[in-house]
């Protein structure tokens, strides 16, 4: 999946999620990689996975988890909840830093949202598409191995 974007803050580092509902409380949400603007608020990401209608999370049972941040207000949880397949449809993109928000005058709030658990708020989602069916749910399967 490639993701352009543009009109945000220049040389700024953003984290890109594939989450399950566009807005708050995003619902089960997994990290995909970052995006960095150029000088004029530019940036693309690509990314290499399965983004369609079979984009989903399972937990058919608990397991243990590595505890890999444990600071608060964001430590890692030590082991996953039981969960049914759950879709995720929907994309997201957070600030990577409170102090990055503030700067293009959001709130400086901090969110869980990259690899250290200190990112900013979110910037853009897909708050277009309805909650059940976000662009992924729509998205080409691509080519199917046969055999």
């Amino acid at each position: 999946m490639t993701v352009n974007v543009r009109g945000l803050p220049p040389n700024t580092e953003f984290d890109f999620f594939v989450i399950q509902v566009p807005n708050a409380p995003f619902g089960l949400s997994w990290y995909q990689g970052d995006i960095e603007t150029d000088g004029r608020g530019r940036g693309t990401g690509v990314f290499v996975g399965r983004f369609n209608i079979e984009t989903f999370i399972v937990a058919p049972n608990t397991a243990p988890a590595p505890v890999v941040h444990d600071e608060p207000p964001f430590p890692d949880a030590s082991s996953n909840p039981p969960t049914a397949p759950v879709h995720t449809f929907h994309l997201g993109l957070w600030f990577n830093s409170p102090a990055d928000a503030q700067a293009a005058g959001c709130p400086n709030t901090t969110t869980p949202f990259n690899g250290d658990h200190t990112a900013g708020v979110q910037v853009l989602s897909t708050r277009n598409f309805p909650d059940d069916h976000g662009p992924l749910r729509d998205a080409p399967r691509g080519p199917v191995a046969r055999r």
